[in-house]
């Protein structure tokens, strides 16, 4: 907005009004500055009868605060002209604040979402109210996760957000932790009618980028008989989906599949980390009973999974009681998967993620990655071997490379470097401080192992050396005896006749075996 708030025209409204970065941008650094009510009261006043404001609103004790190495105090870069602390009491502070702002300016809240992971480029927007009641669902798990986790790679952070997010989720404080929230409020076309107005049924309950941004943003909408899939194009003309027997890559995306309604239940990658966290091996056990067993329906009769149910991982199935079901059924794999590939690369992603983040577990702390997948197939009543593992790790190189986009080279530099993750690396992505710490610790606690293990062979070679030179000493005072001279005078008339024994033979057999052909 050009000149601030005064830049608009008195004298004319608008149906929206978007005020997508807050109210301080709003206000230009040129001229007496009105505060942040008083731009709230000139944006309403912008806004025609029946009309609706989006506002922006940052959260002072959100997510990416908490997780930051740098405080928000400290920062003297140029995004930082305007500080937004919680003791300013003339910006709103949270959600009630913010509602209690707009209805005194004339406004009613309609909906209000999250935004993860930055507000600023969020990724993923979340209604806020079905955030406080939906705390264990799965959607939003998978939601919150793969935006944090994605989110904050390029720089360190003081401990892994996704975790973070996920545990305020199922605590009910996934809305309350968000970096910032996006209001839409209306205002009413008759300000004597005392009615508030609710949420359309169209309004998003999830808006998520999940994939490259080709495909659009992933849409979840709230009906009558619960939630739905629905994509929104980023674009005008849309882009042409290679056809599986057309493309080189283990796995495309199908847009068309996100139709009908979203599966119910919570995320299995969620229950098994639990489970795992608290040595419940029976809950983990039936978990992953359940999965092998959904898995093997999903198979055809040579045994292959073709489709969504062949990417099927702990991180994209949702568990509702007894019923395993596919979260985001868009992503298919190019070609049909053998039924045990499909479960070793889903275990080995769990046991990865169970061992490089630092997770308390029951199994022995000296197992690799593919040695815990391969007793976790036990676990699932499934024998899997080393090879079958190695096989899927190609398998999610190979589809990791689809999902991201990766060139050849791109492939096997990831494949060469999920073949070398070991239990004391840190997990792949974004490194936080507290997993880069919690790593230190198990390669020091391996290097004790080692050392302890390397000053026993030690202790064990030396001990057998001490034994060998008393046997040499004890060889050596016997070979100077007289009963082992006497033995050797006793002895030696003996092997000469034994030699002359056998010098004879030869002689007798090399002069009969002429006179033995000359018969035959």
């Amino acid at each position: 907005m050009v000149g601030g708030p005064a830049g608009l025209p008195d004298d004319e409204t608008y149906d929206v009004v978007i005020a997508a970065a807050g109210l301080d941008p709003v206000e230009s650094v040129e001229g007496t500055r009105l505060g942040w009510d008083a731009v709230l009261a000139r944006l309403v006043a912008a806004v025609r009868p029946g009309g609706a404001l989006l506002l922006r609103l940052d959260n002072p004790l959100g997510l990416h605060r908490l997780v930051d190495t740098t405080p928000w105090y400290a920062r003297r870069d140029d995004s930082a002209w305007a500080i937004a602390g919680v003791l300013d009491r003339a910006h709103p502070a949270n959600r009630d604040q913010l509602r209690e702002r707009l209805t005194t300016a004339g406004l009613r809240p309609v909906a209000c979402w999250a935004a993860y992971p930055d507000v600023s480029a969020p990724t993923a927007l979340l209604d806020t109210d079905h955030l406080d009641r939906d705390a264990g669902s799965g959607l939003f798990d998978a939601v919150l996760h793969g935006a944090c986790a994605s989110g904050f790679t390029s720089a360190a952070v003081l401990q892994d957000p996704a975790r973070l997010a996920v545990d305020a989720l199922h605590a009910g404080r996934a809305a309350d932790l968000a970096p910032g929230w996006l209001t839409l409020a209306h205002r009413p076309a008759d300000p004597a009618d005392p009615a508030t107005p609710t949420a359309d049924g169209d309004l998003p309950v999830v808006l998520a980028q999940t994939g490259r941004p080709d495909i659009g943003v992933l849409e979840v909408l709230h009906g009558p008989s619960g939630w739905r899939w629905g994509l929104t194009s980023t674009s005008d003309v849309d882009p042409p989906v290679v056809a599986p027997f057309a493309s080189l890559e283990a796995a495309y995306r199908d847009p068309d599949a996100l139709s009908g309604p979203v599966p119910s239940g919570r995320l299995l990658r969620t229950l098994l980390l639990d489970a795992a966290l608290r040595r419940d091996l029976a809950t983990v056990r039936t978990l992953l009973h359940g999965y092998a067993g959904w898995l093997a329906d999903q198979a055809d009769a040579d045994g292959r999974i073709a489709g969504a149910a062949a990417l099927a991982g702990a991180d994209n199935v949702v568990v509702d009681g007894g019923r395993y079901a596919v979260l985001d059924p868009s992503w298919r794999a190019t070609a049909a998967l053998d039924v045990d590939v499909v479960l070793a690369r889903g275990l080995w992603r769990f046991a990865a993620d169970l061992l490089t983040g630092g997770y308390a577990h029951p199994w022995p702390s000296t197992l690799d990655v593919a040695g815990l997948t391969v007793v976790l197939g036990g676990v699932a009543g499934h024998d899997l071997d080393r090879a079958t593992v190695t096989e899927a790790v190609e398998t999610e190189a190979a589809i990791a490379a689809a999902l991201h986009g990766l060139d050849p080279n791109g492939r096997v530099d990831l494949a060469n470097q999920l073949h070398a993750v070991t239990p004391t690396d840190p997990p792949v992505g974004g490194h936080s401080y507290q997993q880069l710490r919690e790593a230190w610790l198990r390669q020091r606690e391996e290097l004790t192992r080692l050392a302890a293990l390397t000053a026993w062979t030690e202790e064990l070679l030396t001990s057998r050396e001490r034994a060998l030179r008393r046997a040499e000493t004890t060889i050596g005072l016997l070979s100077g005896s007289i009963s082992y001279r006497v033995g050797r005078l006793a002895i030696t008339p003996a092997r000469l006749a034994k030699r002359g024994a056998r010098a004879a033979k030869r002689r007798a057999t090399a002069v009969l075996a002429p006179k033995q052909e000359e018969q035959q």
